[in-house]
């Protein structure tokens, strides 16, 4: 794709970290079909990038993302089954199957409202930071509708039943401090130091063996709706895959630093991966 083409996507690459912003600050960000399609074309292709370590999904404005854009999503494509169809797939494609299986980490850096189908989205990311004085709301309710798409099944996966069905049925209202307190987000900052926090834990993610990286985001998804004696299968082929895929350079390297060189200490840092030649 040509990224400078890119309407309602604003990507800013840096320091191993790609930049991506919700780019309709008219819209509180919301999601209209051109972004759906950018998106899930975008994400294709930064996660071969190989300037790209870590991949930040943030929003422009004061909004991360306000959901999807109800005029354009619901009301566009009515008299047109297919084209309403496409819409739906490349929706739920990149949020619910290209991200939550990605193979780079993904920060989720909500700097405003996140309503809706945001959540989506939101729980896909591998981590989340949120500023204190962000917005959260699952308004469906409101609309006479339930948490469509893949909403009610993200949610109750990522927080206490309880809480998940109070904001869905109430469709009351919360901030990032809330959303730390019920686990939605890792943490909640005051909103002048989100950036300086995310690039922290995107810094320490960078310093991770990438091919071991990918195998616990993998692993831990997959793991959660095993039963023991499957998830202890699974995990025992991940890793024959992960070492297959690294040459099994990660763990000889981390073994070699901490028993030969005496340069790694478990616990306190990562190992240093050697440098290609």
């Amino acid at each position: 794709m040509d990224r400078a083409d890119l309407k309602t996507i604003k990507l800013e690459v840096e320091d191993g970290i790609a930049w991506v912003y919700f780019n309709r600050p008219e819209k509180k960000n919301a999601m209209s079909p051109e972004l759906h399609e950018e998106m899930d074309e975008l994400l294709a292709d930064l996660e071969t990038d190989e300037d790209v370590r870590v991949l930040v999904l943030t929003g422009v404005g004061n909004s991360w993302c306000a959901g999807q854009d109800i005029q354009r999503f619901f009301r566009e494509g009515v008299d047109d089954p297919r084209r309403a169809k496409r819409l739906r797939e490349v929706s739920e494609r990149w949020r619910s199957l290209r991200l939550a299986n990605y193979d780079k980490p993904t920060i989720a850096m909500v700097n405003g409202y996140c309503f809706g189908g945001a959540f989506t989205q939101l729980t896909s990311c591998d981590f989340a930071i949120a500023a204190e004085d962000a917005v959260f709301g699952l308004s469906e309710v409101n609309w006479g509708m339930i948490p469509g798409g893949s909403v009610a099944k993200v949610l109750v996966d990522a927080l206490s039943f309880r809480d998940a069905l109070y904001y869905a049925a109430t469709g009351e209202t919360f901030d990032g401090r809330k959303a730390e307190q019920i686990r939605l987000v890792n943490k909640a900052v005051p909103a002048d130091r989100l950036r300086e926090e995310t690039v922290a834990l995107a810094k320490v993610l960078m310093e991770k063996n990438p091919a071991t990286l990918t195998a616990i985001k993998h692993c831990m998804r997959r793991v959660r709706h095993m039963d023991y004696f499957e998830s202890f299968d699974y995990l025992a082929a991940k890793l024959a895959e992960m070492k297959q895929a690294d040459g099994g350079q990660g763990r000889d390297q981390a073994m070699k630093q901490f028993l030969d060189d005496k340069t790694y200490k478990p616990g306190l840092a990562a190992y240093r991966p050697e440098e290609k030649k």
